[in-house]
């Protein structure tokens, strides 16, 4: 245990996991839970208010459809600040490419409680940025080489992507198609390993330029 109380802003939309989650950090003498959110806009602002030592954030929750624009948003305003993912999203890309930006953890929702709270307590020492990733067995340990993107989308596939450049949630875009909000998850990573996109946006512009969606409409703008 460490001598210093290290302050945690915990990002997570479902609450009763973000309840748990921050009952368990509770039971660390040295951890404080200085904020409880449940969308990346009020993480952001929490973070600048509050200046936590350690934001976890996951990765599918409102207001995040460009995780790392999050993490950019985030580091800008606290560049001290150790930002660690916990999600369920274990895409290579988006590890590879959120790692790239300076988190210093990646962790799988399965982790055990002993790696999340030893990836909260790892600091940088003698210049080292210490950076810990933990994912599934069977799933990417470290993320390794980009998929090869070429592959052409599904007709479903096209259907969610192009109901998504709408900017309609996944859940609108399952009420929109009949199908569940978890199966458009599916579909997204599916769409994202194909394109070799790491957001919403990014599969939406590769897909245009390869001709496999049409441009979004823009929207109209109302009369004043």
């Amino acid at each position: 245990m460490t001598g210093r109380i290290t302050r945690i802003l915990v990002a997570d939309d479902h609450t009763l996991l973000r309840d748990a989650l921050c009952e368990l950090l509770a039971t660390e003498p040295d951890f404080e839970v200085v904020a409880r959110v449940g969308d990346a806009e009020a993480a952001i602002r929490q973070a600048a208010e509050l200046r936590p030592d350690v934001a976890l954030l996951d990765v599918q929750m409102p207001h995040n459809e460009d995780p790392a624009a999050t993490v950019r948003r985030l580091l800008a305003r606290r560049p001290e600040l150790r930002v660690i993912i916990v999600s369920m999203d274990d895409h290579p890309v988006l590890v590879r490419q959120l790692l790239a930006l300076g988190v210093r953890g990646y962790l799988h929702k399965s982790v055990s409680r002993e790696t999340l709270v030893a990836a909260i307590r790892e600091r940088s020492d003698a210049g080292r940025r210490t950076v810990t990733v933990s994912m599934p067995s069977g799933g990417p340990h470290l993320p390794g080489s980009a998929p090869t993107p070429g592959e052409r989308l599904s007709e479903r596939e096209a259907e969610v992507l192009t109901l998504a450049a709408a900017a309609l949630s996944n859940r609108q875009i399952g009420a929109r198609l009949g199908i569940t909000e978890g199966t458009v998850k599916r579909h997204m990573r599916k769409i994202f390993d194909k394109l070799g996109a790491v957001s919403r946006l990014d599969a939406v512009n590769k897909a245009v330029d390869r001709g496999q969606i049409r441009p979004p409409r823009p929207r109209r703008r109302t009369a004043a």
